[in-house]
């Protein structure tokens, strides 16, 4: 497998590794790696792309520094703004079920919001120690859609107590909710994950492998299908015809303690 059909895409990265069987797919924009309109546009190219190479077995995705993701930008999330934003994250995601290609995430530092919606709804997620992972949009006034229907798939109802307060957990709290598939060392995710790709996943048939992700995740990728524009409507309708999810957003963009009204 070749990369030439992935050179040149805005804030990421992709590298082949074991013979083109793995695709690394690194969101290159640090220090936060911030998941903004043009960086998801990306990510999509890429996966489509990915998706027509018959031989891969595994797309990876890791982010460029110390951290994996602090999240969507908070920018975008503004009025005249957010409808395209969670639009084009929420394709992200289609694009990811549609590829069939299974799909692992390595977290090392911050993996917040956006960033960890997108770790959890890949197939492993392998979490370096010193890591910190949680869906802080409640504190900003805002929700987590994507999270809200796969946090509960990873971790149960533990899942409503993470999206409810916002708060980070470490690597090892993560492994403990689902969150984390394994945890290793610091600089050890890279090396675990393609040992583990060695292992199990090359030998096998790659067009029967995709065949078996698509069942194995049929329930979660029809409840996205079925529920997710629901929740967008739940988030632009509702959600950001309120005060307080407009004062959130600006008052962490100014840095200030946000004035809630409770309306």
């Amino acid at each position: 497998m070749t990369t030439g059909g992935l050179n040149g895409l805005a804030k990421i990265g992709c590298r082949p590794s074991l013979e083109g069987a793995v695709l690394w797919v690194t969101l290159d924009s640090p220090p936060g790696n911030i998941l903004d309109g043009e960086m998801i546009r990306s990510l999509c190219q890429a996966v489509k792309r990915a998706s027509h190479v018959p031989d891969l077995r595994l797309l990876a995705f890791v982010g460029a520094g110390s951290h994996f993701s602090y999240g969507a930008s908070v920018e975008e999330h503004r009025p005249g703004q957010v409808a395209a934003m969670l639009h084009t994250f929420h394709a992200l995601l289609r694009d990811l079920m549609d590829s069939d290609v299974p799909a692992a995430a390595l977290v090392r530092g911050r993996c917040l919001g956006g960033g960890l919606e997108l770790a959890a709804f890949c197939d492993r997620v392998v979490v370096e120690e010193g890591a910190s992972l949680g869906q802080p949009e409640i504190k900003l006034g805002v929700l987590a859609p994507v999270g809200s229907l796969v946090l509960p798939w990873r971790c149960g109802a533990r899942a409503s107590e993470l999206l409810l307060t916002g708060r980070t957990v470490d690597a090892g709290e993560a492994s403990a909710l689902g969150l984390a598939d394994e945890v290793v060392p610091p600089g050890r995710g890279e090396a675990v994950i393609e040992a583990w790709a060695a292992r199990h996943l090359v030998p096998l048939s790659p067009s029967s492998l995709r065949l078996a992700r698509r069942a194995a995740r049929w329930t979660l990728h029809r409840l996205l299908r079925d529920e997710l524009e629901q929740l967008e409507i739940l988030y632009l309708e509702d959600l950001m015809a309120t005060h307080d999810a407009v004062e959130g957003i600006e008052a962490f963009l100014a840095k200030r303690p946000p004035a809630w009204t409770g309306r």
